[in-house]
């Protein structure tokens, strides 16, 4: 960084420090610093949320149950270094370095080698700190809501041209929510001829396949549903617009930060009511490739949609409880649903190494790959029976 500090700023009833049973949400824009609408309508929003509470029930309620965190530019260098506003590609994409800091993060599927910088770092480090739950990343040059994988291998299913997690139906939802409350987004039509976007969403592998991005980050090692949003067409665009992009998106904005309430929360504690920190957490059926684990104060958030899940609570050396749970969409009461844990026979604290930065789906797609040879054999002696039936 050349001097240049990256702010965030947090609203919420209880700003400075988490409170338990209270969601993490963050926006972060700008980290390609020609790409300036995010950076702009994020200052808009937090305008309008601070003036909005106390006035507006909706918004009130939401920063009462909410922590929200906004960093409206994650490459000051780079915005700084456009002196002349282009609607396409420029130097100013990338930081002091030359890096472009969407291609910098650990990848979950490759060695990218990347050499970290340090606006990177920063970001590693506040995600490590906080317990974020839902995010999204603010862009420009096209107009779609793109979700994760970025990235992908035959374990996620990159060889039909789409990069499946395990949360897929969660992130499709998120990611309409965002293009159906924009003014426009969701008509899918794109920025050109070329390029159409039903429903105004795509799963990033399935647009190009990019490694190192942030939001398989978040989603692997941070725990946290980002998705990348694609807001104008025009990269650098003239200032009398930027009102009109504020308008297009404000209601989308808010919408998107509420489904930080989407499903089921809580906390897992020990025969004397402390918390666990490290439990995993996780719904049957759905296994993260790093299993997703209590914080500190024992918290888990799992954002789930509307159904019956099986919560798997384990702790370490001891018998997993599992508990079924009915979720409704309770976005609107500005909570999930709550379900804690009590491991009664538990005393101890659980600490569990945190999970490596080395490309977790590799190992994944070599471990699948070993039993690949008993499949073939399977298909062949069907084939085979087919034939001589």
């Amino acid at each position: 960084l050349k001097g240049r500090n990256l702010w965030v700023l947090v609203l919420g009833r209880f700003p400075t420090h988490h409170k338990i049973g209270i969601p993490e949400f963050k926006y972060v824009a700008n980290m390609h610093g020609d790409e300036t609408v995010g950076r702009e309508i994020l200052l808009h929003l937090i305008d309008f949320l601070v003036t909005s509470y106390g006035r507006d029930p909706v918004i009130t309620r939401l920063l009462n149950n909410t922590r929200i965190h906004i960093m409206p530019t994650m490459n000051p260098d780079g915005f700084e270094a456009t002196k002349v506003p282009d609607c396409y590609y420029s130097r100013g994409r990338y930081n002091k370095n030359g890096e472009d800091l969407n291609r910098n993060f650990p990848d979950a599927f490759e060695n990218n080698n990347a050499s970290i910088q340090p606006e990177t770092r920063a970001v590693m480090n506040w995600i490590k700190n906080e317990t974020f739950v839902l995010s999204a990343n603010l862009h420009g040059g096209a107009l779609v809501a793109s979700y994760t994988f970025d990235n992908g291998n035959s374990v996620t299913g990159s060889l039909n041209g789409y990069s499946r997690s395990p949360d897929d139906d969660v992130f499709i939802h998120l990611a309409k929510t965002y293009s159906f409350n924009h003014a426009s987004m969701y008509k899918g039509t794109g920025c050109d001829n070329r390029q159409t976007f039903p429903e105004g969403i795509t799963n990033g592998y399935s647009w190009y396949q990019l490694e190192g991005g942030m939001q398989d980050y978040n989603y692997v090692w941070g725990q946290c549903f980002e998705i990348t949003l694609e807001l104008s067409c025009c990269k650098y665009p003239p200032a009398d617009q930027l009102e009109e992009f504020w308008n297009d998106n404000k209601v989308a904005l808010i919408e998107y930060i509420k489904q930080v309430h989407l499903g089921v929360k809580g906390q897992v504690t020990d025969k004397n009511g402390n918390p666990i920190p490290d439990a995993i957490v996780e719904a049957k059926g759905r296994p993260h490739v790093c299993p997703y684990r209590t914080n500190e104060h024992g918290e888990y958030f799992l954002l789930l949609l509307p159904g019956t899940y099986v919560i798997n609570a384990t702790v370490l050396g001891f018998k997993s409880m599992l508990k079924t749970v009915e979720i409704t969409n309770n976005t609107g009461n500005f909570s999930a649903l709550k379900q804690d844990f009590s491991f009664s026979e538990v005393s101890v604290r659980s600490r569990a190494a945190s999970c490596p930065k080395s490309p977790l789906y590799q190992e994944l797609e070599r471990a699948s790959a070993a039993v690949k040879p008993t499949l073939h054999l399977l298909v062949l002696m069907t084939v085979v029976l087919v034939i001589f039936k």
